[in-house]
């Protein structure tokens, strides 16, 4: 495959889901192709969304990154387009496998600028042994999911992050759902209203999950016996914390609540890997994020070391499920229906600087009416760029 050595380095985060499969797949990858060394490091959760896609670019060859990021990195040249290097076959799998639109949240003008490696969106987690103990039942409307979080037995990563993305779950579950408009987000009061969903749960809950993200929410949930850690009805998921012995306690998982009658559709998340414009090895590189994206590899020796799939076949993969409580099985269709984020060059600095407006409007610091106003001017002045 190579002519001499190549030594590429590469850029997850910090968690087993994100870091341990990325490096377990280098290991065999470079078994089957010697002379091809891939070094992996990893960032914060919070650096993986904040990052500037440019520093990456410049200072790696492999770069795990989430879809929000594409219209930026495709406009600035930073990635190479998928179509240039791997096969049309090959890309008409992925896109036939996608987990819900995993695949398309990375295109944009037409070209590929990242495979799907991993996928998720947020669905309900729940301790069964703390349910059983307190006589509870799995909510299935939010009435029931805010009674629930009354009587002491709910949580919900409330970090900013989550307040703004979950904020589109509830614009789409009141009739508008976001990201069609250039004008606006949602409307002015159907965005309020969205917020003041969230509130209103969040003051029910325990302060602490203000700052707990979704991982510190699921360690929380799995190493504790208090009854707030009973259900989550929202959070981005965690296959890792279904799978036995992975944590003191399993989380079952399973889909949202109804919402007015409707199913609520959470935002997708996930990441995929791409190739900086910079690497000196694009073909090694290409080669690398097609074998990990391949549909062995990963309901295979990716899901194995702690991998969570953005191929459809280890999301049905009765192994894969079996060990773990069949997360996917029971969560696909909530990443089916999920809602893709903004897809224009503005988008970033929408998620950066109304993400604080959100979250001050969750904690009661900004009422909500307000914060929806200042989210839609945000809104406006990022996508009119």
């Amino acid at each position: 495959m190579t002519s001499g050595p190549i030594e590429l380095r590469g850029i997850a985060w910090n968690h087993t889901r994100g870091f341990l499969p990325v490096v377990a797949t280098a290991q065999r990858f470079e078994e089957l192709n010697p002379g091809i060394t891939i070094r992996w490091e990893k960032r914060s959760l919070q650096a993986f969304a904040d990052a500037s896609m440019a520093d990456l670019a410049a200072a790696f060859d492999l770069i795990v990154m989430d879809h929000p990021h594409t219209a930026l990195a495709a406009t600035q040249g930073l990635v190479l387009p998928m179509e240039d290097w791997l096969p049309a076959e090959f890309l008409a799998d992925q896109k036939a496998n996608s987990v819900g639109r995993s695949y398309e949240s990375y295109t944009f003008s037409g070209k590929q600028w990242t495979l799907a490696t991993d996928a998720a969106t947020p669905i309900a987690t729940w301790r069964p042994d703390l349910l059983a103990r307190h006589g509870l039942a799995v909510p299935e409307t939010w009435d029931d999911v805010l009674d629930l979080a009354r009587r002491g037995h709910v949580t919900v990563p409330a970090f900013p992050i989550d307040m703004l993305m979950q904020s589109y779950m509830f614009c789409d579950a009141l009739g508008a759902e976001p990201f069609v408009r250039d004008d606006a987000l949602a409307p002015d009061d159907v965005l309020a209203t969205a917020l003041g969903e969230l509130r209103r749960l969040v003051e029910l809950c325990d302060p602490e999950c203000l700052g707990r993200n979704p991982i510190r929410t699921a360690d929380w949930m799995a190493a504790t016996d208090d009854p707030r850690a009973a259900y989550c009805p929202f959070g981005y998921g965690y296959s890792n914390y279904s799978r036995p012995g992975y944590a003191r306690h399993l989380l079952k998982a399973g889909g949202l609540v109804t919402f007015a009658g409707r199913r609520l559709r959470s935002t997708l998340g996930g990441a995929g890997v791409a190739v900086s414009v910079h690497t000196k090895h694009p073909r090694a590189c290409m080669d690398y994020a097609a074998f990990t994206a391949s549909s062995d590899v990963q309901k295979g020796i990716y899901f194995q070391s702690g991998g969570q799939p953005g191929h459809r076949a280890a999301w049905t993969d009765s192994a894969v499920n079996a060990a773990s409580a069949d997360f996917f099985r029971d969560t696909l269709p909530t990443l089916d229906a999920a809602i893709v984020r903004g897809k224009f060059p503005g988008y970033m600095r929408f998620q950066d600087e109304g993400t604080p407006l959100a979250h001050a409007c969750v904690r009661g610091e900004l009422p909500p009416d307000e914060a929806a106003r200042s989210l839609n001017r945000l809104y406006r002045d990022c996508r009119n760029v």
